[in-house]
């Protein structure tokens, strides 16, 4: 089957369901009603994200089928997404402990990797380095740390969207570069996924992703980057950039919640992008300005690692050094004011 036939079906599917679920969550009233530690001000359907399982997870077969991914690849990603979309989903028709939600995802993360044959080898510094079973234990702290961030940097109109697909669409760009592009149809139609959600979750959003569909595309994000290592192991230095807006400002602002001795898992609106949203007084401006930085400044770097002109690590010290400046600037992990 053509991949130019799959990424308007899979856009379409996701579309159609963002509109059923809105439509469901309206009837229900299952709504997110803004307070004190929320970036909207006004009530807004929530649950949109499961448009993107549903039709990521109903494509994903299809990758296995045709090659364009191992079928032990397949099976774990597609576990994996299911635990973490399903816990998210509860979670948000309820309330589970955090204790218990961050175990599930340290279980989702161990399927995963209990489907990979072995971790890609870590390139640092022209040398490749097997990290044994400590590689596994970083493996999964990553992955676990993509899905939670993911989550964390959900919080404006649009813009965990907006990240995933300039993500997607550089992954694919990177496979091309190196020489494999069959391998850019999975995060390619990932992409496709969240363009459909998009369309409703744009500035002003009229409908949320909520936690089951941030935390699906942090693991699967996380579980395609190390596919991507994989492959070439400066790959995963190259996602890692692409990654940047989101693990900056989420890491940038958890240390500095703990050396302040904060409750880091109470909600709060001190991310450097929901400062920026309330400097400018919308989310568009915010949303737009992390396409602009993804496009224009993280995929070029992510291009020149790929193609091995610089080391990735210190290519990644490069490309996250001018959003570390924007997160001081932005007063990420400040103190909110009363």
């Amino acid at each position: 089957m053509s991949l130019w036939i799959l990424l308007p079906g899979v856009f379409s599917v996701a579309l159609l369901l963002t509109w059923m679920l809105r439509r469901y969550a309206l009837s229900r009233s299952l709504m997110d009603i803004p307070n004190a530690r929320s970036s909207h001000s006004i009530p807004t359907p929530r649950g949109g994200g499961v448009a993107i399982v549903l039709a990521y997870l109903a494509v994903l077969p299809l990758i296995g089928h045709q090659g364009w991914l191992s079928w032990p690849l397949v099976i774990g990603l597609m576990g994996t997404g299911a635990l973490v979309a399903v816990i998210g989903f509860l979670d948000d028709h309820g309330h589970i402990a955090a204790r218990w939600r961050l175990l599930s995802h340290f279980m989702a993360a161990a399927w995963l990797l209990a489907w990979l044959p072995e971790l890609p080898r870590l390139a640092l510094l022209g040398t490749s380095f097997d990290l044994g079973l400590i590689g596994y234990v970083l493996a999964a702290v990553m992955l676990v740390w993509l899905l939670n961030l993911y989550n964390f940097m959900d919080g404006i109109d649009g813009i965990a969207s907006v990240e995933a697909i300039t993500v997607c669409v550089g992954g694919g760009l990177l496979y091309a570069l190196v020489g494999i592009p069959m391998l850019a149809t999975a995060p390619l139609l990932l992409g496709a996924a969240v363009v459909g959600f998009l369309v409703w979750n744009f500035p002003p959003a009229r409908i949320f992703m909520g936690d089951a569909g941030s935390g699906f595309l942090g693991v699967m994000l996380g579980g395609l980057a190390l596919q991507a290592a994989w492959v070439a192991p400066q790959l995963l230095w190259a996602w890692l950039i692409l990654l940047g807006v989101f693990v900056l400002d989420a890491t940038f602002t958890l240390l500095r919640r703990l050396m302040r001795g904060d409750k880091v898992y109470e909600a709060h609106r001190s991310h450097a992008y929901q400062y920026a949203s309330r400097e400018y007084g919308a989310h568009l401006p915010v949303t737009l300005a992390v396409l602009a930085i993804n496009v224009l400044w993280l995929l070029p770097w992510a291009c020149v690692v790929a193609l091995g002109y610089i080391d990735g690590l210190l290519g990644l010290l490069i490309a996250y050094l001018p959003l570390a400046v924007l997160a001081v600037k932005f007063n990420a992990g400040q103190l909110e004011k009363a």
